[in-house]
């Protein structure tokens, strides 16, 4: 195995490239536009990949993320928001074109990989991460490798129900997996920016700043999210019982979660004590690519 880790994350609008060293340090960062179709974004990742090889080692292994996940049967790419890419054979093509082996996997998967790894959960045996952003994704990593199951969607809670619901909750909001009151339409970024300025608002930046100073919109707005966020939670350790969750997106950076979200989850777990840390992610915008890099090991 080569001495140096390429990882890729793909996104809507950008594809990322790093490199990382022997030690796991990135020497190579670079990032350049999605052009939107299949054929071209082949081919731009193949270009991306030399230009890097060229400048690392001539042979590299080589990860990438994709905001969807790869079907076990077909092979073919599946739930990608990139609608494009479903039904395309994207990791076959793309080794073909680069004539060596490439690991492809969700990029929540390598979000909590990269923090299991050598990130904020580093030492831990079970973790699971989430991205609180504009959806709710989740990974799983057992022993620092990936669970992804025979489907490929483990980790998906963002497609389970809000558990506990409330009465003022309902009707429960549709989700565009076809289904209703799943938590991501409860929990991204957007679902509390509405609720503290209104429908069709997307930012929640200042929320914390606006509550701090008396703003009292924002002050229940937080109230709610935060007892919501801690039912979410308490699922997981019911289920999954993991050693740490850790999060990102834009959600992750308020201080308030880490502070009050724990004593919530205590409410409804079925065990006399939590002991389930939730922590902030360590490496931001590098976890994907970092992810990506470590599908090799």
């Amino acid at each position: 195995m080569s001495d140096y880790r390429l990882g890729i994350d793909l996104g809507g609008t950008k594809i990322e490239i790093a490199a990382l060293d022997p030690t796991g340090e990135i020497v190579i960062r670079r990032r350049e536009a999605n052009p939107g179709t299949y054929d071209a974004l082949l081919h731009k990742i193949a270009e991306m990949v030399q230009q890097t090889l060229a400048e690392t080692a001539p042979v590299a292994t080589v990860g990438i993320g994709i905001p969807g996940s790869i079907d076990a049967q077909s092979r073919c790419v599946k739930n990608a928001n990139a609608v494009w890419l479903n039904g395309k054979p994207f990791g076959d093509d793309l080794e073909r074109i680069l004539g060596a082996a490439v690991r492809v996997e969700n990029d929540a998967n390598c979000f909590a990989l990269s923090e299991a790894i050598d990130g904020a959960a580093a030492g831990h045996k079970v973790v699971f991460g989430t991205i609180l952003g504009s959806g709710v994704g989740g990974g799983i990593v057992v022993n620092n490798e990936p669970l992804t199951g025979p489907h490929h969607v483990a980790g998906e809670w963002g497609h389970i129900p809000l558990p506990w619901v409330r009465q003022e909750e309902f009707p429960l909001p549709k989700c565009f997996c076809g289904n209703e009151g799943c938590i991501e339409r409860f929990l991204c970024g957007s679902a509390l920016a509405e609720l503290w300025k209104g429908p069709g608002n997307r930012s929640t930046h200042g929320i914390e700043e606006a509550a701090q100073a008396g703003d009292q919109t924002a002050v229940k707005a937080l109230d709610i999210y935060i007892e919501r966020l801690g039912r979410a939670f308490a699922l997981l350790v019911n289920l999954l019982d993991p050693d740490v969750i850790v999060l990102g997106g834009g959600v992750s950076n308020l201080s308030s979660i880490y502070s009050r979200v724990p004593d919530m989850m205590r409410r409804y777990v079925v065990t006399p004590e939590c002991k389930t840390e939730i922590v902030k992610n360590r490496h931001g915008d590098s976890s994907g690519v970092r992810g990506a890099a470590w599908l090799w090991g």
